[in-house]
């Protein structure tokens, strides 16, 4: 359960860098630690690679036309499939999923389980068996 707070903690995060647009500033890291600094830091490292995944799955929907939130917890999920090693691919879609169905509007759970799932399958061989 404290990585599930903590993840939440971290999309809150970026989903505030978004809105003002503050993926440079530094200040905001200066209240994170643990989990939640790192995948902070790390989605803002990692900001357009992650990114153009992203947009290689939502051909048809382009990353500035989703919601923030959407975008936010596309991006938190693909850092942590591709870049956390302690955390297997289907927990992080999972738990992309279960924020989306917290913070996200109606459709948004199955908007970002077909994008994850497809990265999953396409960009790390995930099989099958991936999908829900």
């Amino acid at each position: 359960m404290r990585r599930r707070r903590e993840r939440e903690e971290a999309f809150k995060m970026l989903y505030s860098m978004d809105l003002k647009d503050s993926w440079e500033e530094g200040d905001l890291e200066d209240h994170m630690d643990g989990y939640v600094g790192q995948v902070v830091s790390g989605v803002r490292s990692k900001k357009e690679e992650i990114d153009s995944i992203i947009g290689k799955y939502s051909k048809d929907w382009p990353l500035e036309r989703m919601a923030v939130v959407d975008r936010n917890i596309l991006r938190l999920a693909v850092y942590e499939m591709l870049h956390v090693p302690d955390v297997p691919p289907k927990v992080a879609i999972n738990e992309a999923v279960e924020l989306a169905k917290r913070y996200g509007d109606r459709d948004s759970y199955r908007f970002i389980n077909g994008i994850l799932d497809r990265i999953l399958k396409e960009e790390l061989g995930g099989g099958d068996e991936a999908s829900r």
